[in-house]
């Protein structure tokens, strides 16, 4: 099985304080796939899965869900980098929805030396997301 076709092993978490707004920002502006919304108490989204199209996936909750281990956890303080190769695609949605760009579509070089084709939004809550065209080190 290649790496592409196996399910992902890191997921990162966030949480956001609107739970409604982040799931359409997610899905709607940036192009995650819906696998799991599970709604809370409050209205809200208590617990949600996305995919994203080409590997990988992502969880977040509400903040006012404060007794677990990611309870504390605060709206807006993340950053994640997601593999895209339609860059332009991305950046275009969050400009059409009105969404903060803060780098637009560059060529850059991360620290490792590795070129890449990147741009930098970020989400209603200030979480940073960078979607490029690194994959990472070629396997050995």
């Amino acid at each position: 099985m290649s790496p592409d076709a196996l399910p992902s092993s890191v997921w990162p978490v966030l949480h956001y304080d609107d739970t409604q707004a982040a799931l359409r920002f997610l899905v709607g502006v940036l192009g995650f796939e819906q696998a799991v919304a599970a709604p809370d108490e409050h209205g809200g989204i208590g617990h949600a899965e996305l995919r994203w199209p080409g590997g990988g996936a992502l969880v977040f909750g509400s903040t006012r869900h404060t007794d677990s281990v990611h309870g504390r956890m605060r709206a807006g303080t993340s950053a994640v980098y997601v593999v895209s190769d339609d860059v332009d695609a991305v950046h275009q949605r969050v400009v059409d929805a009105g969404g903060v760009v803060l780098e637009a579509p560059h060529e850059t070089r991360f620290g490792s030396g590795a070129a890449a084709y990147v741009c930098t939004v970020q989400d209603p809550e200030g979480n940073l997301w960078t979607f490029g065209t690194y994959r990472g080190p070629s396997p050995r």
